[in-house]
């Protein structure tokens, strides 16, 4: 059973969402960065990518203007959010500190 976004953002560990398109130079810079914050942080995070040419209606619902443009969730509440490529250090600092 595939989980909606809503139930996905009301878990009680921190959701990453990364919103990126397949056409975006900096989108695919941040991809290798995601898979290294997933392997340090295992189970304290759940990282989702979101299409944003696939998902029109929930990018424009969160404003996302750029790609990459990434948000932290927990409990249903966004506690975070950045546009741009990240080093890993800052992103895995940002979810701790969560």
């Amino acid at each position: 059973m595939k989980s909606s976004f809503s139930e996905i953002i009301k878990s009680d560990t921190p959701v990453l969402i990364d919103f990126y398109a397949d056409w975006c130079g900096p989108c695919k810079t941040l991809a290798p960065i995601l898979k290294e914050v997933k392997s340090e942080l295992g189970e304290k995070v759940k990282i989702v990518k979101i299409n944003v040419d696939k998902n029109q209606s929930l990018a424009a619902k969160y404003q996302v203007r750029g790609v990459p443009t990434m948000m932290i969730f927990k409990d249903g509440k966004q506690l975070w959010r950045e546009s741009g490529v990240l080093p890993k250090h800052v992103i895995v600092d940002k979810i701790t500190s969560l």
